[in-house]
């Protein structure tokens, strides 16, 4: 076929699946949001004496679905589906995809049926996925995540040798002709590692927070480690997913900070130029996270300020999962902090608060605020900001703080 070998290239496939995912979010996007409107499928927004909120009542909810839409179709099409990483991320994508669905149906379900029966609905009431149940979902997930990477010899990563290589065997290493002549030996890790910033050996073998005793459970150590970062991470996502366009938005730009991560691991000569491990196939996640920012952008394009649609938790406990999936992937998982600070500080903000009002509470008899309203975002609407101020200065600090994380690679 004419022109087919540029199917060959990741880059080539990359850019399409940006094109295709935008193609799909935003031509289709306007049909499913229709479709929603005609099921009536609107949001009910609580009284939290924020400007505009109530504006936003009737919005319609569960676009989550266009997102997982542009995902998963340009993946399918232009992604080796023979590859493990990839087959991990189809699975997260719709795994939490569903878990997501269920919540949001269940609310809607609470809410019609309340309106038939003429009794007032209040959003928040335990008409939702029980708690346990979504954290099942997470713990889920974490567990098949952490077992394939330990236990998939298609899933390893490689670190550079320094030793004598005559005594290692030959199929656990990978020759490479650097520039400078000299031939380097990548060999295959059996214990998890991962990247750990400002350390001038920037690699971590969780082993080592182990007594050498206990270091053949070392894998039962990763897969707690895993569980918490995908319960984390999704759970953060889905706080901040509070103002038009702000989850959506910090999604796309740390995104973009893990595709490049994938491209620099998965290809032996940027690894070793920057002296970073090496991990086979894992270039091809960057055909999926491209997807996955295409189809940010073009939900943003309903989503930002005035929002036509809601992505729900089906978007949002999807976004968070894949976000930690693919951070796990490409071992910087200890870098979350840092590229998904927005993340953090907003359920930092959360847990300070109910913690201090609780513990305010006891000591004083009345329970006490450190914020004006939890999420921070919310807490900075009650100062008086706009929302779109709001969420471009998040934007802005999802930039540095993915520009840091990069840069981290270099900073030892």
């Amino acid at each position: 076929m004419p022109g087919g070998a540029l199917f060959q290239f990741i880059t080539f496939r990359l850019l399409l699946a940006i094109l295709l995912s935008l193609i799909i979010t935003s031509v289709y996007g306007k049909r499913l949001i229709n479709f929603l409107v005609k099921k009536q499928v609107g949001e009910t927004v609580r009284d939290l004496g924020l400007a505009g909120e109530q504006q936003k009542k009737g919005t319609p909810t569960m676009g989550g679905l266009i997102i997982i839409l542009g995902i998963l179709l340009p993946t399918l099409l232009l992604a080796n589906l023979n590859k493990a990483y990839i087959r991990l991320m189809i699975l997260s994508t719709i795994w939490l995809g569903i878990v997501g669905f269920i919540d949001d149906y269940l609310k809607l379900r609470a809410k019609r049926i309340a309106q038939q029966q003429g009794v007032p609905y209040k959003k928040g009431d335990k008409d939702g996925l029980a708690g346990w149940f979504k954290i099942a979902g997470q713990v889920g997930l974490g567990l098949i995540i952490g077992l394939t990477l330990l236990f998939n010899d298609n899933t390893k990563a490689y670190r550079e040798f320094a030793g004598d290589v005559s005594t290692l065997n030959k199929k656990d290493v990978i020759y490479l002709k650097g520039t400078d002549g000299k031939e380097r030996a990548f060999v295959k890790s059996d214990y998890p590692i991962t990247t750990i910033p400002f350390v001038k050996s920037h690699e971590f073998n969780y082993s080592k927070l182990l007594p050498e005793a206990l270091r053949g459970y070392t894998w039962i150590l990763y897969l707690i480690v895993v569980i918490f970062i995908i319960t984390a991470v999704s759970n953060g996502a889905n706080i901040t997913d509070g103002i038009d366009g702000l989850a959506t938005g910090v999604s796309a730009i740390i995104g973009i900070c893990l595709g490049i991560f994938a491209y620099a691991s998965g290809n032996i000569r940027f690894a070793d130029y920057l002296n970073i491990m090496y991990i086979p196939n894992l270039g091809e996640l960057s055909i999926f996270i491209a997807a996955m920012v295409g189809a940010c952008i073009g939900f943003l394009w309903y989503n930002a300020y005035p929002a036509q649609v809601f992505m729900g938790d089906t978007g949002s406990l999807t976004l968070g999962g894949i976000i930690a999936a693919l951070a796990i992937m490409v071992r910087k998982e200890l870098l979350i902090p840092i590229f998904c600070g927005v993340f953090l500080v907003e359920i930092l903000s959360v847990t300070i608060q109910v913690s201090y009002f609780k513990y305010s509470r006891k000591k004083f008899g009345t329970g006490r605020r450190i914020f004006l309203m939890s999420p921070l975002h919310h807490h900075y609407q009650k100062l008086g900001y706009h929302e779109s101020k709001i969420v471009t200065r998040f934007w802005i600090v999802t930039i540095l703080c993915v520009l840091f994380s990069i840069v981290t690679l270099k900073i030892r």
